[in-house]
């Protein structure tokens, strides 16, 4: 190669594994994929190298989007993490850009798929220092281990979310100090709601109602809502003292009426203290929004590695976003622990589609502009980076919208995308602390502490008020010692250090509504 080549040449060979160290340039993640991806902005003309294959580029390529390695006709499928993410629509010369103007999804509708289960080997990641932690947590009556001892107020139905948060605001100050926190999580939803619809209200809010980081719930009905106070009562399993009810209607003064309330259960739960617990004891929801061409690189895999320590350590790691599973179900069907939890996948999966379908959209109706601009073109390419996030762990168990994991290990939770939205229901199954990859930053939280994971640093560094854990450290550091240093703040905020969404007051529930409005 002649000198100035050399001087201009770009070097980069990693696999997911992480056991190589990524130096700025390209990255080919898969030995048997067609495409590389730009750690960093290149140029056409420029001469990169990755796993032994130079090329010269003939396009600008932004930082994290694709570059093909090989020649590649049009109508070929296009591998990426080992697996194809489309097909190519025209021509690619080796060195093009690789984008939404030369490859399209492939996914189309529901489909047929057989159950053919394959090997699980135990997480080599079980071999770091964290295959057992402790952490200091609420241990509750019905066995749940919370990291919070907060008092909930939550709402039958949006008419009465305003008196909530007055109630909250109030209490927070007149509590000040006895427990971790007092807050309103409120809703629209809960009148005008029929059938399936608001059984989905009503089941989330009750699975609300049972979580273990709060210590104390106050319920406030108003009294004509749909969501009727006596029926939503009836899901909740919940020692009497530690849950209070009204409905504002049937009271002279409902905010007396409430802080009275909230006096009794701040009586009862300010004495509840922090014991040490084990990993085993930790409940974990995985989630990625705003995803950009790194979060399959460096978030996601990270919290994968996390997934599998606490699923191995005899935890509870739950994942969702239905969805942006289109393209890698066969991954989780393929590690469903039994034909049963296979059939559950594939049930929420096909019923999925139907839902698109039925509202005459297409299933591949995403990635999002902002995953776009990070470089990903296709759902099956964001579906391949977002799967990670569960791990290599077997699939125990598969639950529908509103439902509460019982099985230790790795759960699937029915839910869409949405970040609110799926995120309040992975808080509703149990997760007492949410890990949330990103890159593109958003300021959003949930009633869980929610762990802000950048996938790259330009992010971490840009919005350190955003953000709690730099993802994008596994390119320099690899998986295993970033994984260590990601799963002590885990259990340091596990043991009362705050998160970002928490220092910023940023808490909020969404309801899934997919029903019809009277």
């Amino acid at each position: 190669m002649p000198d100035d080549q050399a001087a201009n040449s770009k070097t980069g060979c990693a696999g997911l594994g992480g056991k190589d160290v990524a130096r700025p340039g390209i990255l080919r993640i898969h030995e048997n994929d067609h495409v590389a991806v730009a750690l960093e902005e290149v140029f056409a003309g420029e001469t990169v190298t990755t796993c032994g294959l130079t090329l010269t580029l003939t396009n600008d390529i932004p930082k994290g989007h694709k570059i093909a390695l090989y020649d590649i006709p049009a109508g070929q499928a296009v591998r990426k993490f080992g697996f194809v993410i489309g097909k190519a629509t025209q021509a690619i010369a080796a060195g093009a850009h690789i984008h939404s103007h030369n490859l399209a999804t492939a996914l189309s509708g529901v489909e047929d798929y057989s159950y053919q289960p394959v090997p699980v080997e135990t997480p080599a990641a079980t071999a770091g220092q964290f295959t057992t932690g402790q952490f200091w947590g609420y241990r509750r009556s019905d066995g749940r281990v919370g990291i919070r001892n907060e008092i909930w107020i939550l709402c039958t139905v949006g008419c009465v979310a305003r008196t909530s948060e007055r109630l909250a605001r109030s209490a927070s100050e007149r509590f000040k100090g006895r427990v971790d926190g007092v807050h309103a999580l409120t809703h629209p939803l809960g009148c005008s709601q029929l059938g399936d619809d608001l059984d989905h209200t009503r089941k989330l809010i009750a699975a609300l109602a049972m979580h273990p980081n709060a210590g104390g719930v106050l319920i406030v009905g108003l009294g004509c809502e749909n969501n009727q106070l006596s029926a939503l009562l009836k899901d909740i399993e919940r020692p009497a003292d530690r849950l209070k009810y009204f409905a504002a209607q049937m009271v002279e003064d409902e905010t007396e009426t409430g802080l009275e309330a909230l006096e009794e259960l701040v009586a009862v739960i300010e004495k509840d203290q922090r014991e040490p617990c084990d990993l085993s004891d930790l409940a974990i929801g995985v989630k990625c929004g705003g995803s950009d061409g790194f979060s399959g690189l460096t978030a996601n895999p990270l919290v994968g590695k996390v997934a599998d320590r606490v699923a191995f350590a005899g935890g509870q790691a739950i994942m969702t976003e239905i969805p942006e599973i289109f393209g890698a179900e066969r991954i989780l069907m393929g590690r469903a622990k039994n034909q049963a939890v296979f059939d559950g996948v594939v049930s929420v999966v096909n019923d999925f589609k139907q839902y698109f379908l039925n509202h005459n959209q297409p299933v591949f109706e995403n990635p999002s502009p902002g995953n776009k601009a990070g470089g990903i073109t296709t759902l099956e390419e964001k579906s391949l980076g977002a799967v990670q996030k569960g791990g290599t762990s077997p699939l125990n168990e598969v639950m529908r919208y509103g439902e509460r994991a019982h099985e230790k290990g790795l759960s699937l939770l029915e839910a869409p995308g949405n970040d609110a939205v799926s995120s309040t229901a992975l808080t509703a199954a149990g997760a007492v602390i949410v890990l949330f990859t990103t890159g593109r930053g958003t300021p959003l939280g949930f009633p869980a502490p929610t762990l802000k994971i950048a996938s790259n640093s330009a992010l971490a560094q840009k919005k350190p008020h955003w953000i709690d854990f730099d993802a994008g450290r596994v390119l320099n550091d690899g998986l295993d010692a970033t994984t260590d240093s990601l799963m002590e703040l885990i259990l340091q905020t596990a043991s009362g250090q705050p998160s970002c969404n928490e220092k910023n007051d940023e808490r909020e529930i969404a309801i899934w509504k997919n029903g019809v409005t009277l």
